[in-house]
């Protein structure tokens, strides 16, 4: 029995051994697989108080509008906005044309200066224009500013029509100030630079403030025939007074006020004296109650010549 008893203390002291060798080991392994704690300062009161309130990926969030405020501001600051504009409108026209929204047929009415494709460009209506984001204010509002179009409609007409009715303006009288001359309207707006013959025969005002004044006036001439048939030019003087500029160079200085009644006899004078075809260079209207002529120089001469001829036939019958 005893016996028995040691060897079996014995085979419990190896096998106690072995586990106590088997516990050891694994928990070497553990310690050596264990990563080390790298202590770190607390962040700030403002960190802290961010990290724990501030919603979930709000930072990334906050870098990707850094992100795009930079290059918004390098877009601006490098002058290329109205590129970046113009690529993101053909970008989505793009699409809008191949979803079917495409303009295929245009209509324009009322026009007679302008042709269809200076009207389109003045709309800013291009080849990569969709219908879908076609703004027709916009386009209403850039035709109006043409001086030519007096007034525009424009009616967008799915799937790819697009309709303009546009009222023109019509070239009144030509207008001479400051050495230029324009093609101006009856309300005085200024159409474009005289630069086309097609408007040669329209009639000639000149001056300062003379474009506004022009309609009234020229209605009022047109009333005396004998009058506007020789007329050249309408002279406005000081913004106050009309001179007339005949085809022969004649000079008529009208009145301030009652010009009618200058005119009327204007005509008159032409017809019962032929006035117009007498040596003068001009005719002063502006007194009231008198009507001064100046002579050509040849007619003063020949004038004066005649006084002293008529003076020696006096003295000689005296005598």
């Amino acid at each position: 029995m005893l016996l028995r008893e040691w060897v079996q203390e014995k085979f419990r002291q190896k096998l106690e051994a072995k586990r106590e060798q088997q516990r050891a080991a694994a928990q070497a392994k553990i310690k050596t697989k264990a990563k080390p704690v790298i202590e770190r300062e607390p962040p700030p009161r403002i960190v802290a108080l961010v990290e724990r309130y501030a919603p979930r990926r709000a930072g990334l969030a906050m870098t990707v509008l850094l992100l795009l405020g930079s290059c918004g501001f390098g877009i601006v600051k490098g002058g290329h906005l109205q590129d970046f504009i113009t690529a993101v409108s053909d970008a989505r026209n793009a699409m809008a044309n191949s979803a079917g929204f495409r303009i295929t047929s245009v209509v324009i009415n009322g026009r007679k200066q302008l042709s269809q494709d200076e009207i389109l460009a003045i709309g800013g209506v291009s080849g990569r224009s969709s219908l879908l984001f076609l703004d027709a204010d916009v386009v209403r509002e850039k035709l109006k500013a043409n001086p030519w179009i007096a007034d525009a409609t424009v009616l967008k007409l799915y799937p790819g029509r697009l309709m303009i009715d546009i009222t023109e303006r019509q070239a009144f009288a030509l207008w001479q100030e400051a050495g230029r001359l324009s093609v101006i309207a009856d309300d005085g707006a200024v159409l474009e630079p005289y630069v086309s013959r097609r408007f040669l025969t329209l009639p000639l005002v000149v001056g300062k403030g003379a474009d506004t004044q022009a309609r009234d006036f020229l209605a009022l001439l047109a009333r005396y025939p004998q009058v506007n048939a020789v007329t050249k030019a309408a002279i406005y003087v000081g913004e106050r007074r009309w001179n007339l500029r005949l085809k022969d160079g004649l000079d008529i200085r009208l009145p301030e006020q009652d010009v009618g009644n200058a005119l009327a006899m204007l005509s008159r004078l032409d017809k019962e004296d032929r006035l117009f075809s007498k040596d003068i260079v001009a005719v002063d209207m502006r007194l009231p109650d008198r009507l001064v002529v100046q002579l050509s120089d040849d007619a003063a001469k020949a004038r004066e010549d005649l006084f002293k001829d008529k003076k020696k036939k006096k003295a000689g019958d005296a005598a």
